[in-house]
């Protein structure tokens, strides 16, 4: 059977999630229902990153069995906080989670004294702005292979806590700073426990040190505060160039 992908964005905040969820609005359940209507059968979806309740998505992609659908026909079904922008054949089996290279998300951070209307459900709004230098030392703690156990939450389903990241920078923005990171894989709230700690650390409430430690692996309540969800988005996933082109 033939194998598509959809590109996908969405505006998280009402949202509980990706994921499907019975009694609860997930961005899979409004996808897989507009779907099946202009289908005329189930579609099931796999998706490179499952994004939280309340984190938005630029560039998400997920994979589904049979040939591309009319991307006009699925949009005028969808409601307006989520879009599909691309709807593409692909190599026959092609899996968005299993075949993905790296993932890629942004924290952002509004640090203006004003707090922002534009922008205030996508940015953290700090009224004092955290020190952007400290933020950068620890930020260039992150590539390479660690141990991330004290970032996810304690009861998960993850069996292997190593991941490797490939980049991971803050920049100074007109309002304020953004955290980007790119690697192989995530796990649940490792990029907002990530954002949280360094916040701490640039805080003063722990140490450099104390952060290049949590990296070997650690309790995750020796890492810091969980940052919001509504300043994370998931911005790309990069695959083999030679997957997605169609048989």
């Amino acid at each position: 059977m033939a194998t598509s992908r959809l590109v996908i964005e969405y505006d998280g905040t009402a949202f509980h999630g990706w994921a499907r969820q019975p009694g609860q609005r997930t961005v899979q359940g409004e996808l897989e229902r507009v779907l099946a209507v202009v289908a005329r059968r189930e579609v099931p979806l796999t998706v490179a990153g499952r994004t939280d309740t309340g984190v938005h998505a630029r560039g998400q992609v997920a994979s589904h069995d049979g040939p591309p659908l009319p991307l006009r026909n699925l949009n005028a079904l969808l409601p307006e906080d989520v879009a599909v922008t691309a709807s593409l054949p692909c190599r026959e089996g092609f899996d968005a989670r299993r075949d993905a290279l790296w993932r890629s998300y942004r924290y952002e951070i509004c640090t203006r004294h004003v707090r922002p209307v534009f922008g205030r459900t996508t940015a953290l709004h700090l009224r004092s702005a955290p020190d952007l230098d400290v933020l950068q030392d620890c930020a260039a703690l992150l590539p390479g292979t660690h141990d991330f156990t004290a970032f996810t939450p304690t009861e998960t389903e993850h069996v292997h806590f190593s991941r490797t990241i490939h980049e991971a920078s803050w920049t100074a923005t007109a309002d304020g700073m953004t955290f980007t990171i790119r690697a192989d894989a995530f796990m649940r709230h490792m990029n907002r426990a990530l954002v949280g700690t360094m916040l701490d650390v640039a805080a003063g409430r722990l140490t450099r040190s104390a952060f290049a430690a949590l990296l070997a692996g650690a309790p995750r309540s020796h890492a810091g505060m969980t940052a919001p969800p509504h300043g994370l988005t998931f911005t790309g996933v990069g695959y083999p160039p030679e997957i997605l082109r169609p048989d």
